[in-house]
C-alpha cells in the first residue's frame, strides 16, 4: 500500500483525560447519594437555570408555538424521514421459531426496553436532529417510556425547536437538565421518571463519560469521541465541493478530523488551497472550530489506485464516509467499514445529519471497523427461548451430560440425568464417567 501524506494531523482525537474521569465520577456518585437535591444543585452550577425540571403540557405547547411555520415543516419532514427508515429497520428483524430436532423447539423474540433516555445537546448548537434521531427510533422500536433531555439556556430553558422535535418525536417526558446531572437523572429515575434501561444520544466529553460509566449497569448506544469525516475523491471531483464537504464536518469542533483520501494529485493541491479560504468565511465560533480542526487534526492522503483509497479508508473506519468518485456501485460493495456511506456529489453528510432517514448518531475514533450506529435495534432486546417434548429432550440430555462431565461440571450433567431417569426409567444411557 502506498499513501502519501500531503497534510498530516498534528494531534489525535484521544482517550478523554484523567480529571474527566474523576469529575464525573463524583458527581455521578453525588447524586445517586443525593437524588434530586443533588441534581439541582449541580443543575443550577452548570447550567444557570432555576426554571422547571420537567416540561408540563402547557410548557410545551408554548415553546412549539414561538418555532416558525418552515422550521416546523422541516423539521417534521425529517422526522417523518427517520421515523419510515426506523420502521423499515424494525420490520427487517422477525422474531423466529425453528424444530432444531423432532421436538424441541427453540426461537427468538426482539423486545423493547421498558425506558430509554435520550439526551439531546443544546449548548453550543441546538441539535434539532438529535432529537428526532434518538426519540423517534425508541418510539418506532416500542419503548414502553421515552425520556427527551437537553440542557436549558440561562433565563430562557430548551431551545423551542428541540422541544417542538422531542415532542413530536414521541417523547413522554422533557427533562431540562445538561450534561452529568441529566444522564444520572435518567438512570436513578429522579423526578418521578422510570429509571432508564438504555441511553442513547451524543453530548460532549463529560456526557460521553458518564455514559461510560454507567454501561453495564444500563445500556448505552456506543462509547463515542469527537465526531469525524472522510472523503474518498478521484479525477472527477469537484474540488471546491469536497473543500466545503470537509469545511462544514471540521465545524463540529476543534478536535473533530476530517480526512480525504485520493489518486490525484491535483484535486489534493486544489483542495488544500480552497479550505483555508472557505474556513475564513465561517461566522466566528464556526470559523474557530473548523480552523483549529483542520490544523491539527486533518489529513490529505494520495495512494496510487483506487483500491489502495478504499483500504485507507476502511483502515481509518471514519464515522462518516462520502465518495465523489467513478463507479459507485464499485465503492458499495469493496468499503466494509463506515458508519454511514454517502455516494456520489449529491449527498453528503450534512443530509444525513438533518433529513435524510438514516441515523446520524454513528461510531467514531474507529469503531466503525466492529460496529454500525444507533438504529430501532439498539433499543430491541433479541432473546431467546426454548421448550421441548420429553422425547425431544431426550438426546439433548445425552449429549449434555457427557459434555458436562468432560467439562468436569457434574453438576450439569445431573441436571440431565434427574430427567433421563424421570422420563425414562426402563432405559439405560452412557452419560460419561464422574470425574
Amino acid at each position: 500500500m502506498t499513501r502519501e501524506y500531503l497534510k498530516k494531523a498534528t494531534l489525535s482525537a484521544g482517550s478523554d483525560a484523567p480529571e474527566v474521569h474523576a469529575a464525573v465520577r463524583a458527581i455521578l456518585d453525588d447524586i445517586e447519594k443525593g437524588g434530586e437535591a443533588a441534581a439541582l444543585g449541580y443543575a443550577a452550577k452548570f447550567d444557570r437555570y432555576d426554571g422547571d425540571i420537567l416540561l408540563d403540557d402547557r410548557q410545551i405547547a408554548a415553546a412549539c408555538a414561538r418555532v416558525p411555520e418552515q422550521l416546523k415543516r422541516d423539521i417534521r419532514f425529517a422526522h417523518d424521514n427517520v421515523r419510515r427508515f426506523a420502521e423499515a429497520q424494525k420490520a427487517s428483524i422477525a422474531d423466529v421459531e425453528l424444530e432444531v430436532v423432532p421436538g424441541l423447539t427453540v426461537g427468538q423474540r426482539a423486545i423493547p426496553v421498558d425506558a430509554a433516555g435520550c439526551y439531546v445537546p443544546g449548548g453550543r448548537y441546538s441539535h434539532v436532529a438529535s432529537a428526532i434521531m434518538t426519540v423517534t427510533t425508541a418510539r418506532v422500536a416500542g419503548c414502553g417510556h421515552v425520556t427527551a433531555c437537553s440542557p436549558p439556556r440561562p433565563g430562557i430553558g430548551i431551545a423551542p425547536a428541540i422541544v417542538y422535535a422531542a415532542h413530536l418525536s414521541g417523547a413522554d417526558r422533557i427533562l431540562a437538565m445538561g450534561g452529568v446531572q441529566g444522564v444520572a437523572a435518567m438512570t436513578f429515575g429522579l423526578f418521578g421518571l422510570p429509571p432508564a434501561r438504555i441511553l442513547a444520544g451524543p453530548g460532549n466529553q463529560y456526557v460521553a463519560e458518564a455514559k461510560r460509566i454507567l454501561f453495564g449497569r444500563i445500556g448505552i448506544d456506543m462509547i463515542a469521541g469527537p465526531t469525524d469525516s472522510l472523503i474518498l475523491a478521484d479525477a472527477g471531483a469537484d474540488p471546491h465541493v469536497v473543500a466545503t464537504d470537509l469545511v462544514s464536518q471540521a465545524e463540529h469542533g476543534y478536535n473533530s478530523p476530517v480526512w480525504l483520501v485520493t489518486d490525484d494529485r491535483r484535486l489534493a493541491e486544489e483542495v488544500l488551497a480552497r479550505v483555508p479560504v472557505l474556513i475564513d468565511d465561517l461566522p466566528p465560533l464556526n470559523r474557530d472550530n473548523a480552523a483549529a480542526a483542520w490544523r491539527d487534526y486533518a489529513e490529505v492522503i494520495l495512494c496510487a489506485d483506487r483500491e489502495d483509497m478504499a483500504a485507507t479508508s476502511d483502515d481509518y473506519a471514519p464515522e462518516h464516509l462520502t465518495v465523489q468518485a467513478d463507479d459507485p456501485d464499485w465503492w458499495l460493495n469493496r468499503l466494509t467499514c463506515y458508519g454511514s456511506l454517502f455516494l456520489g456529489e449529491e449527498t453528503t453528510v450534512s443530509f444525513g445529519d438533518k433529513a435524510t432517514g438514516t441515523n446520524h448518531v454513528l461510531p467514531t475514533s474507529g469503531a466503525a471497523a466492529y460496529t454500525g450506529g444507533l438504529s430501532v435495534h439498539k433499543y430491541l432486546k433479541v432473546v431467546t427461548w426454548q421448550r421441548s417434548t420429553r422425547e425431544g429432550m431426550k438426546p439433548v440430555a445425552e449429549a449434555t451430560a457427557r459434555i458436562a462431565r468432560l467439562e468436569g461440571m457434574e453438576g450439569h450433567a445431573r441436571a440431565a440425568d434427574v430427567r433421563l431417569a424421570k422420563y425414562f426409567p426402563d432405559e439405560e444411557f452412557e452419560l460419561g464417567a464422574t470425574p
